[in-house]
């Protein structure tokens, strides 16, 4: 190409770091780039929660609106962020290597309040507060909006217990404290610590470079993870939790939909080897509709 590609990005500083990754990838094949950062309305508006935003899409909707009207070539996402079926016109070409996709639980120094019927957990995620409340039902949660650095300043800021963050969010940024801890029995957002590169369905040439910077292991787990979360949502916003592993030619994949109120979850555990892994992920959403996932998800939109 002989000009720059322009990278559509959030402007928030994690953003930013995932999109100068994709950035460093294309300078090794030898391309040229530039960011071009944009702000999303849920980047705008931080007093509402993200599930009275619409559904799937709240922060990616803004970068593909600029793929489609030209103004950005190709787009950075947060993985987990981007709807399973890409809008007409668009497609995710390449995703980038997984960094750890454990949630961890940012403290203060004390954890007793986790043996104590009394606890205050921050976090934004309504997936995070099912799967909390489900573990620790006496305890109480509060939203948590804003970037990184917001979220941090506020649990500093707040009589809090604690809050919930991605790993890999903190550490890309330097920002990962000294008190925390990982949170080994939460299931993570399908996708979770993936970066996701999509651009326009006609552009073949700029499809071919970007298939030389995918990581095809990472392409792989993500896949199931997000094949579970398509063939279960059913189009809105729920607490789904989906983590595929590879151990040398096998594929593990746990995965499973959680009340509101984590009054309730609907688990499945499925291996299979790399070469029939195809459709785990569907394979294991089946399983857990048919053990009532259905009628917990009609229940999760009702509300």
């Amino acid at each position: 190409m002989n000009s720059p590609i322009k990278i559509g990005t959030r402007d928030s500083k994690l953003a930013l770091w995932q999109a100068n990754k994709a950035r460093e990838l294309l300078l090794q094949q030898g391309l040229q780039s530039e960011l071009v950062p944009v702000k999303s309305p849920a980047d705008r508006d931080l007093s509402r929660p993200l599930n009275q935003f619409g559904g799937t899409g709240i922060f990616t909707k803004v970068l593909d609106d600029a793929l489609l009207n030209g103004e950005v070539d190709i787009a950075v996402h947060s993985m987990k962020d981007y709807p399973t079926q890409a809008p007409a016109g668009l497609c995710i070409v390449a995703v980038l290597e997984r960094a750890s996709a454990t949630d961890i639980l940012v403290h203060k120094g004390d954890l007793s309040f986790l043996e104590k019927e009394l606890g205050l957990v921050a976090t934004g995620s309504i997936r995070r507060v099912a799967q909390w409340k489900n573990r620790y039902p006496t305890h109480d949660t509060i939203g948590l909006r804003g970037n990184v650095q917001t979220r941090l300043q506020k649990l500093a800021d707040n009589p809090w217990n604690g809050a919930i963050f991605a790993k890999a969010g903190l550490e890309r940024i330097d920002l990962l404290p000294a008190h925390y801890v990982a949170l080994d029995w939460m299931i993570s957002a399908p996708a979770q610590g993936a970066i996701a590169v999509g651009c326009r369905s006609i552009d073949k040439d700029l499809i071919q470079i970007l298939r030389n910077i995918n990581h095809a292991e990472t392409e792989l787990l993500v896949g199931i993870e997000r094949d579970f979360l398509r063939m279960v949502e059913g189009g809105c916003s729920a607490p789904i939790g989906a983590h595929a592993v590879l151990n040398h030619d096998e594929v593990s994949l746990k995965a499973g939909i959680f009340d509101l109120d984590g009054s309730q979850k609907i688990l499945v555990q499925k291996s299979a080897t790399v070469q029939a892994s195809k459709n785990l992920g569907v394979l294991a959403a089946e399983e857990v509709l048919n053990k009532g996932g259905r009628e917990l998800m009609q229940k999760i939109k009702n509300a």
